[in-house]
């Protein structure tokens, strides 16, 4: 017998739905409350990219006298460099009054959009960097926040009613 397929996907397309948060505070990230979410600064309309917002874990070798094969396991658990690219304002009204170095909270990701029941990435973050971008001339002005993160991310929580 035949091993089943995969359920087919709902296929997106990231920008259409996709939602970038910044909460200041969330008692616990593996279950945002409403309130909290609610409390944050959608910054959806303003990034015009993502970059990192993703776990990996390394792999260490595992060797031992029985084999020449040598296994690897899973080891430490990393988050990759994080930013979000933002239009900034010719009148200074934008996200750099809201974003400071130093800054700690949460960047809330919902990933197929503000739905209860979907499911959203919380990471823990601090601000590192609010980077102007000098290049371009046919371009936007933008700046690059960047962020560390400073916990394990809790990925796919289930969006709350309520938002």
């Amino acid at each position: 017998m035949a091993a089943p397929a995969l359920a087919a996907t709902s296929r997106y397309v990231a920008p259409s739905k996709r939602k970038y948060y910044w909460v200041p505070a969330i008692a616990n990230t593996s279950a945002p409350s409403a309130a909290e979410l609610n409390a944050g600064t959608d910054l959806s309309g303003q990034v015009n990219d993502a970059k990192g917002w993703t776990v990996t874990s390394n792999l260490v070798e595992a060797p031992d006298f029985s084999s020449r094969f040598v296994p690897k396991i899973a080891g430490k658990i990393q988050a990759d460099d994080s930013s979000l690219m933002l239009y900034m304002s010719s009148t200074s009204a934008d996200v750099r009054s809201l974003l400071v170095r130093d800054l700690a909270g949460f960047i809330v990701i919902f990933l197929e959009g503000i739905v209860a029941g979907m499911k959203m990435d919380v990471f823990t973050v601090v601000v590192s960097a609010a980077s102007k971008q000098q290049d371009g001339v046919d371009t936007p002005a933008m700046i690059e926040i960047q962020f560390g993160i400073t916990a394990v991310p809790v990925l796919d929580v289930t969006v709350p009613a309520g938002l």
